[in-house]
């Protein structure tokens, strides 16, 4: 995709078209992240989307005139992710089901708070989403540190072994002592944690608040995940490759940009570019020994 764009747009291909390019990658790292976490207990967050929308709003609305009661929202709202992932296990529910119905009462009370698009976001958040750091545009050092933090916890920590073998083998995790309730509590916490950094970032980038801004991260987090080599199995995923994914969903729509494709067919040739490339995936693994 990048030589595809470098093709048509060779000045696409330096610092300011890099910066460009992800602009509106960050919040989808985050938001992908997220969703990851879910997926590595085998659950799926089909909430992610309209609780990144609740966010926004809170953060317009809030967080510049008076943070305190914004910061005091975002702990709720953590809060009650947690609970949710709770009533999962302790109830036995569908996740697909419960965070179904979560998305609805995600986007109601975003609505509530703000019918329609507005609100400002604070002088410093949207500063910060704008500054251009030294040899790497901020999109990309915030991508490279999310996959380097993610890796050091899920993938080479002794907690993040935890996590992937309560995904993975629930019952041998729960045989040496681990409570799956708490770590589904902590697991569940970090998602809602780091869908409200999706959010502000995403904020930071539109400088307003919208209900319905961030619809396609739910299916789009989803989609980087396995992209990234992750599975619906629980256990299996991969920090750095959710954020590679994530960064590839977000280049395709500029690709398609590019292309002069429609707006209107862009959600659709995304989807066309994710199969293509999981296809793909599917016969390189089949082809590997």
């Amino acid at each position: 995709m990048l030589a595809v764009i470098m093709h048509i747009r060779p000045t696409a291909m330096s610092y300011f078209g890099f910066t460009l390019l992800f602009k509106l990658a960050t919040p989808l790292v985050f938001a992908a992240l997220s969703q990851m976490l879910v997926i590595t207990l085998g659950d799926i967050d089909l909430s992610n989307g309209s609780f990144v929308g609740l966010v926004t709003c809170v953060t317009a609305l809030f967080l510049a005139d008076a943070p305190v009661e914004a910061l005091l929202l975002y702990v709720l709202a953590v809060a009650a992710y947690a609970a949710f992932g709770l009533l999962i296990h302790v109830q036995r529910l569908p996740s697909i089901i419960v965070t179904l119905g979560m998305s609805f009462i995600w986007l109601g009370l975003a609505v509530i708070l703000l019918p329609s698009p507005g609100g400002a976001a604070p002088a410093w958040l949207n500063a910060f989403m704008n500054w251009r750091p030294p040899l790497l545009p901020l999109p990309i050092w915030i991508a490279l540190l999310a996959a380097l933090a993610g890796h050091l916890v899920v993938t080479h920590s002794s907690y993040g072994a935890v996590l992937r073998g309560a995904g993975a083998n629930p019952r041998a995790v729960e045989r040496a002592g681990w409570s799956l309730l708490g770590i589904r509590a902590a697991v569940y916490a970090a998602a809602g944690s780091l869908a409200v950094l999706s959010g502000l970032a995403l904020t930071g980038l539109t400088t307003s608040g919208d209900a319905n801004i961030a619809p396609s991260y739910t299916l789009l987090g989803v989609g980087a995940v396995i992209l990234g080599g992750g599975s619906f199995t629980g256990g299996a995923v991969s920090p750095v490759g959710t954020v590679v994914g994530a960064l590839t969903l977000s280049l395709a729509g500029s690709l398609l940009s590019f292309l002069q494709v429609p707006p209107t067919w862009q959600i659709g040739a995304q989807g066309v570019i994710l199969f293509l490339v999981l296809a793909g995936r599917i016969l390189v693994a089949e082809k590997t020994p």
